[in-house]
């Protein structure tokens, strides 16, 4: 089995008998070198490791180089190609390092990744079971306001959590200093070029936008990033009441938006975020294991590299007398999507 992972933060992996081999971290696939160092990583790890792949793995998204090559590879070789869902791979990966073989609620937590419906995903809510992924739920959407621009200008995503709120009015003056602020206000209030994403990555971005942290982004993850060390430097904090609602098959978070849309103070603000995400994560969690009585949570994706977040999380859960999975050997993020992606295909390959 050769799995190419995704796009950012890419790795290739070979699975051989009850072995995986994942490469070294080859990077964001949006150069030529980058996509070169891909194709020369599968083939210097299939020499290696003397083997000749059955299947090949690969994300959903078409656009991806990574997705594209495994499309050529398989054809090439006259062998299957499995797409994998980004999120079902993400808590896969966990399963694999952590030999779970039973069914798991999965709870995957990132930037984006292309969701089975064609959407962008990333608050996700999974039963996994295997080879097999259901979406028991996901966080309530926010607007992307610019497609993929919105990942890099948080005020955007903050400007998409006024809109939902009802306060579209007020993102022209809020944000007078960007001088997108008066489009961005009429393409939400038009629905123009604003698809929706259950993303808990762009959550941040709206909470580090809202509360002034940061409004441009030099790099993935740096509003989120700056919001987390904000609220350590506060310290603890109480969860808000009422700042969250468990609905069917979504995790409402606007009530706790609209508290920071109005906040003075953004360290105790960043600090009761993390605290109010975590203890509603945990509630949600909860929830779903006593619908589905599955008690074992395998938690992946980007968000799970915040320290305040995961501690909360696993600490709440092991409350509910929940087990948590987490990431060990391989990062929680995209660079353990590969051996997820092996994994699936394996058990796929095996059905």
């Amino acid at each position: 089995m050769l799995a190419v992972g995704g796009w950012f933060k890419n790795t290739v992996c070979v699975a051989r008998g009850n072995e995986a081999f994942v490469s070294q971290h080859i990077g964001d696939l949006d150069n030529a070198a980058a996509c070169g160092f891909l194709e020369e990583s599968v083939a210097h790890l299939l020499d290696i490791l003397d083997v000749e792949p059955e299947f090949v793995a690969h994300d959903l998204h078409p656009d991806f180089h990574s997705t594209r090559f495994a499309a050529a590879f398989a054809a090439e070789r006259g062998i299957p190609a499995i797409g994998v869902q980004h999120h079902h791979a993400h808590i896969a990966a966990v399963c694999a390092e952590h030999g779970v073989t039973e069914p798991v609620l999965g709870l995957a937590l990132d930037g984006i990744g292309l969701g089975a419906d064609g959407t962008a995903w990333g608050g996700e809510l999974l039963r996994v079971d295997g080879a097999s992924s259901e979406r028991l739920g996901h966080l309530r959407p926010l607007a992307l306001p610019g497609g993929d621009v919105a990942a890099r200008e948080p005020w955007r995503m903050a400007a998409a959590a006024l809109h939902a709120l009802g306060r579209g009015d007020e993102i022209a003056q809020r944000f007078a200093e960007e001088p997108a602020a008066a489009m961005v206000a009429t393409m939400l209030a038009r629905g123009i070029n604003s698809p929706p994403t259950s993303s808990a990555g762009r959550l941040f971005d709206a909470a580090a936008g809202l509360l002034g942290v940061r409004r441009r982004a030099s790099f993935e993850g740096q509003a989120a990033m700056l919001l987390e060390g904000l609220a350590a430097r506060q310290g603890m904090a109480a969860p808000l009441a009422g700042g969250w609602h468990v609905l069917t098959g979504q995790l409402d978070l606007y009530p706790l938006l609209s508290h920071l849309a109005g906040y003075q103070e953004p360290a105790r603000a960043a600090a009761e975020f993390h605290a109010t995400l975590a203890a509603a994560l945990v509630d949600w969690v909860a929830f779903a294991a006593e619908r589905t009585d599955v008690r074992i949570v395998a938690a992946a994706g980007g968000c799970l590299l915040n320290r305040l977040l995961s501690v909360d999380l696993r600490d709440g859960l092991a409350a509910r007398g929940l087990q948590l999975l987490e990431a060990r050997m391989l990062p929680p993020n995209d660079g353990g999507l590969s051996l997820g992606q092996a994994w699936v295909a394996s058990l796929a390959a095996k059905a």
